[in-house]
């Protein structure tokens, strides 16, 4: 029987206005959701957009000082600037098209650069307050969830001129959301690096940088750890900062456009890559392997180009070619530069250049050392993903910029058949992989390279995350350590993040890697079940469900059902950060963590690796 026609009329086609686009599609505009857990959820998102126009105004010479404070998921950011014109303030905030940013005379080459910023902010907030100060007079407007309720106008004012926004981010698109603190201060140093001469104020707490990319190397990196001091180079619209690190094995950088962190690299990143390999092989006059150049070095580049375009709404990843501003192309504007620059530099710093030498030749050798069984691992890992049982992989993965999702994706590295087939039945086929461990990983404290090709499990896991070559190419935005909450769980969680911090800390350093908090407990009765992650949430739920509710203690994830793992595992997710303590060096982590005779190992993990012990019962540590 045939279906009867659909009608199709003018009454079909629904025309969202700017909020309701912004609060349907959100993630066109700030990327992914999430709870905070992540540092490109979007709760920072909406942080920086508000920022991003205070840097703006400091970018021009109006401010020198942005303070922010947080307080119950209350941010508030107040500029010294110009301040917002009067009669634009409720426009600039709320209507699509309209900002300075179009007139790329004022901002030529800003942070903010699609006037979409503080309108998904004011769209995406239960609540959003701008108060703009200039010429003695002041204007507020009030907003809940893009909608004005409040607008009022001062004729006199004593308040010092610049812009204040307050908002609340809301909490039925940001579920069970926190804002934590070591992230909002690294993307704040980051704004200070990228602005020296600039001061932000943190809750009370001063962020301020006089040396730029220089300070963001020697913060992010323990001096112990440099082969040599950071050669830090400034131009008009190019600053670079480089050293080598004694200890890691691959490359770091850290990229920015017009003050934007491009975490992807790009187009100026690749051109870096390829410009300190020519320079390098120039200045020595020998060919070496761009491999072994590279091998190790931790650089910072900023560059500032007219209109940059972005290929992805988050700005993460530069694809301009051009640098505009009638100079040449991105690509020989920083081959152009370092191959100047650098080569003096190496000239005048004969110490320098020494230890680098010594450097790729060291990393040649290693190289030559590992090229067999580097070949015969390949082959392995390419037999086994043909038939990898360890992997069962998602549909998208983080490379595939023009996707929405690509945040989200996930590998979860799993112990045991029973937590793997929870996590596969339920899991989200489209982001979420599963890398199934068998049995405890090897501990590669103290090891080489060699390792990890010898090593069928760390093969496999490498081959996985496609980080061998660069973390450029990684496929998943996070990478989740699901164990059990017991001693043999920890105990394998301690050797897989030796493996990482080992041979790629920088995952741990760019935020990549969680650790999956499961339930311990589940109340219920016979109209409600609760998930406690802990005695207290224990203890809160028997108190809500009152009676005698039945209690279960999950001793392991193989316990846990497929059909109860989805909760844990989707919207609801809580996932802890695994960081690094930057005031130790790597090598000194991997010595108190998994070497001899480590009786302090306990409080080393509390103390310098800021995981969620939480979960694990005082007797069981």
């Amino acid at each position: 029987m045939p279906v009867a026609e659909t009608q199709y009329t003018e009454e079909n086609i629904r025309s969202l206005d700017w909020k309701e686009h912004i609060r349907m599609r959100p993630g066109m505009y700030i990327g992914k959701l999430g709870d905070g857990s992540s540092a490109d959820d979007g709760i920072y998102i909406l942080l920086k957009e508000v920022i991003d126009n205070s840097i703006d105004e400091f970018v021009m010479g109006a401010g020198k000082t942005i303070e922010i404070s947080i307080k119950d998921n209350a941010v508030t950011v107040r500029d010294y600037g110009r301040g917002i014109p009067l009669g634009k303030v409720v426009d600039v905030v709320s209507k699509m098209n309209t900002g300075g940013k179009y007139d790329t005379r004022a901002f030529k080459k800003s942070v903010g650069l699609n006037g979409v910023g503080t309108k998904a902010v004011n769209a995406l907030s239960s609540y959003f307050k701008v108060e703009s100060t200039r010429d003695g007079k002041s204007k507020t407007a009030e907003f809940e969830t893009g909608e004005l309720v409040n607008e009022e106008l001062l004729e006199e004012t004593s308040r010092r001129k610049g812009t204040k926004v307050t908002f609340v981010p809301d909490e039925t698109i940001f579920k069970k959301f926190k804002y934590r603190s070591e992230y909002i201060e690294r993307m704040l140093r980051n704004y200070v690096y990228l602005n020296p001469g600039l001061t932000i104020l943190f809750n009370g707490e001063k962020f301020h940088s006089e040396n730029g990319l220089k300070d963001l190397l020697e913060d992010n990196t323990n001096a112990e750890d440099m082969l040599y001091p950071v050669i830090h180079l400034r131009g008009d619209d190019i600053e670079v900062a480089m050293t080598h690190s004694k200890t890691q094995y691959s490359e770091e950088y850290h990229s920015f456009v017009n003050g934007q962190n491009t975490t992807q690299g790009g187009t100026h990143q690749a051109a870096f890559r390829e410009a300190v390999v020519k320079t390098i092989r120039d200045f020595y006059g020998k060919n070496y392997d761009a491999s072994d150049i590279r091998k190790s070095i931790i650089a910072a580049i900023s560059i500032k180009v007219m209109e940059p375009v972005f290929e992805s709404q988050t700005k993460t990843k530069l694809g301009s070619t051009e640098m505009g501003d009638g100079l040449p192309t991105v690509r020989t504007y920083i081959n152009d530069f370092v191959g100047r620059n650098l080569d003096n530099y190496l000239h005048k710093n004969p110490e320098t250049a020494e230890a680098l030498q010594r450097k790729i030749m060291q990393a040649e050798k290693e190289r030559k050392e590992l090229s067999g069984i580097r070949k015969l691992a390949r082959e392995r890992a390419k037999k086994a993903s043909l038939h990898n049982k360890k992997l069962r992989d998602c549909r998208i993965h983080l490379g595939d910029m023009k996707n929405d999702r690509r945040l989200e994706t996930t590998l979860f590295i799993t112990e045991g058949d029973s937590a793997s087939g929870s996590i596969t039945k339920s899991r989200d086929v489209n982001t979420q992989a599963v890398f199934s461990l068998r049995g405890k990983p090897l501990n590669s404290y103290g090891m080489s390279k060699k390792v990890v090709y010898e090593n069928e499990e760390f093969n496999l896991l490498q081959a996985a995350l496609n980080i061998e070559e660069s973390m450029e190419n990684l496929r998943y935005n996070n990478i989740v350590i699901a164990t059990d909450a017991d001693v043999d769980g920890m105990h394998i969680r301690l050797l897989l993040i030796t493996f990482f911090l080992q041979f790629f800390p920088e995952l741990i350093k760019e935020n990549h890697l969680y650790i999956l908090q499961t339930p311990l407990f589940r109340v219920r009765n016979k109209k409600e079940t609760i998930y406690c992650y802990s005695e207290e949430e224990k203890r809160q739920a028997m108190e809500k469900l009152s009676g005698k509710p039945e209690i279960t203690r999950f001793k392991g994830l193989g316990e846990i059902s497929p059909d109860e793992f989805k909760h844990f595992i989707g919207d609801d997710i809580r996932l802890e950060p695994v960081m690094l303590d930057k005031n130790m060096s790597i090598d000194n982590l991997l010595k108190f963590y998994m070497g001899k005779n480590t009786p302090d190992r306990q409080e080393f993990i509390i103390e310098n690796l800021k995981i969620e012990l939480d979960l694990i019962e005082e007797n069981q540590l």
